[in-house]
């Protein structure tokens, strides 16, 4: 008689996973916080065990750590084969210190808080184009309209690229983060190499342009960037300009549909924001925190850590479940998975990461989330649902792929 291998507790290709991980984290969260999968990785889901995972220092980002007996090593290597992301490996995102904080001073000016507000009058222009354009169509998709749109508008005029198809470098975006997921198919990461190629070569021909045509922007601060004669190289420029473009509009995208979504879904929680337009600040945290738009972030541990009273080994890949840790309700108290716009420390969610590593476009995700719905709720009274949400089938960078709504 054979015997069936048990289901894991923890199972990101469940049915339904996609759409609604977060009764699957529950149990997880509930029966082993500190969990080890099968695989051989470790997940933790409560909020105080991944808060302390993103700031605790020794633990590293680069997966060259990972232990070589490691089970999801083998895995990796198996379906990866030497095959990585050029630009995901060059990352700062990917690196540890002192390479990440050598590339991420040499970024960073450009994303001070008096930087940000700057941006705020042409934030606002854009959103309310958007919104025009909405009005006269009366019902479109959400993310066609307005969350994809803004942020990638923005970041490309950050950088000051040059003229490109939007649509192609959408496609192109969606299949290269996939990379951050579980993987198991060959033919996808197939997709992923040949998508992560043509985007290094897109943003080599848009540096080249702009070392040609050079500007008061980020681009052109990149290609000059120096500290203490220290510069990008042409690998590192790339892989940078690539993680803006991507990061810059990737997360905020799901951060404005899913906030939309659960605004809509929470029909009190949505007249609460038009009586209180004040409180948009907040409710872009609680937002963040309800349904973050990044699921989940990584650490390999350099020595062994103990964690909830087990014991976690050199070399383990722990995987810090953000989604999950935003709706423990050890901290967040009994109504952890309602949405609640004035929650006083709606601020704490885990949604940006935590220390070295915390999101460097943080503060212009807030902005253009708040701008956003603080404009979307008060310009259209009748906004509401209408047809089925796709989401986009991610289990990291979650959100609603189609978003139909009405505005008549």
């Amino acid at each position: 008689m054979t015997e069936t291998a048990p289901q894991p507790l923890f199972d990101p290709f469940a049915p339904g996973f996609a759409d609604d991980p977060y009764p699957h984290y529950a149990t997880v969260r509930g029966q082993a916080p500190v969990y080890q999968h099968p695989y051989g990785f470790w997940l933790l889901t409560g909020y105080d065990d991944v808060s302390w995972l993103l700031r605790a220092p020794g633990l590293s980002v680069e997966d060259a750590n990972v232990a070589a007996d490691s089970l999801l090593r083998q895995v990796r290597e198996e379906v990866f084969g030497d095959e990585t992301p050029r630009a995901s490996s060059m990352s700062m995102l990917d690196r540890d210190p002192p390479d990440h904080t050598r590339l991420r001073k040499l970024v960073s000016k450009a994303f001070t808080p008096r930087a940000i507000q700057a941006l705020r009058p042409r934030i606002t222009d854009l959103v309310d184009g958007m919104l025009d354009a909405i009005a006269v169509a009366g019902t479109v998709d959400l993310v066609d309209a307005l969350a994809f749109p803004l942020p990638f508008s923005v970041i490309a005029e950050m950088l000051g690229t040059p003229p490109a198809d939007h649509d192609r470098i959408r496609q192109l975006t969606g299949t290269v983060v996939r990379s951050l997921e579980p993987v198991a198919d060959p033919g996808l990461v197939q997709a992923i190499m040949t998508a992560d190629e043509e985007l290094c070569l897109i943003a080599a021909d848009m540096i080249a342009w702009k070392r040609a045509n050079p500007a008061d922007d980020l681009l052109t601060a990149l290609i000059h960037a120096e500290d203490d004669g220290d510069a990008l190289n042409d690998d590192e420029l790339v892989a940078q300009t690539l993680l803006l473009y991507i990061a810059g509009h990737e997360t905020t995208v799901n951060l404005i549909a899913g906030g939309a979504l659960a605004l809509l879904r929470h029909p009190a929680q949505l007249a609460l924001l038009r009586s209180e337009p004040a409180l948009v600040g907040n409710a872009v945290e609680e937002m963040l925190r309800y349904d973050s738009p990044v699921q989940a972030s990584r650490r390999i541990t350099l020595e062994p850590v103990t964690v909830g009273g087990l014991e976690i080994p050199a070399g383990a890949f722990v995987m810090a479940s953000l989604g999950s840790a935003n709706r423990d309700e050890r901290f967040w108290g009994a109504d952890a998975d309602e949405l609640r716009l004035d929650r006083d420390n709606a601020r704490q969610h885990v949604s940006f990461g935590a220390g070295h590593h915390h999101c460097l476009g943080a503060s212009l995700a807030r902005l253009e989330a708040a701008i956003a719905f603080e404009r979307l709720a008060g310009r259209f009274p009748r906004l509401a649902l209408a047809g089925d949400v796709v989401w986009n089938g991610r289990v990291n960078l979650r959100g609603p792929a189609h978003l139909p709504v009405s505005v008549s």
